[in-house]
């Protein structure tokens, strides 16, 4: 059953909220980028593989799944693996069942690095996300964002 929604004029205030997120998003990716490269020379991109990786059962993921994921295209996670491939940090297998799949597997250098880079990334998540907004707003945060992700 589809829900009609009414579509917000260019002057709805509320567009503003739309704004500040794409922003607050941006700005705050461009600043975890620049701290992991200046001080791990890794990628945001890079460790988002190796972190997706690290959680996944036997910390390997299918090629499909892990662009999912990071919503990125295909083509954007194959060269994202490709680097971390040659790096020895990523394995990337066929799949038995199915001859088009791949899988992406974390290597133990790979979760050593994570572990290393780790450190720099929760360091500015911290400082450009969470300490700047008070415990009770990232509450209210995180149940509104669980509704708009409950509806993607």
């Amino acid at each position: 059953m589809s829900t009609q929604h009414a579509i917000p004029g260019p002057r709805d205030p509320r567009l503003e909220t739309w704004r500040s997120f794409l922003v607050a998003h941006a700005q705050i990716r461009r600043q975890l980028e620049r701290e992991l490269q200046a001080e791990q020379s890794l990628g945001l991109g890079e460790y988002e593989v190796l972190l997706l990786l690290a959680r996944a059962d036997d910390r390997q993921l299918r090629m499909s799944e892990l662009a999912d994921r990071l919503v990125l295209s295909r083509s954007g996670v194959t060269r994202l693996v490709d680097r971390l491939e040659a790096d020895s940090l990523v394995e990337r297998t066929s799949c038995a069942t199915d001859r088009r799949g791949s899988w992406a597997t974390l290597t133990d250098a790979g979760h050593q690095r994570l572990r290393r880079a780790s450190p720099t990334h929760l360091r500015g998540v911290g400082a450009h996300f969470l300490d700047r907004i008070p415990r009770a707003e990232l509450d209210a945060l995180q149940r509104t964002l669980d509704r708009v992700l409950d509806e993607a």
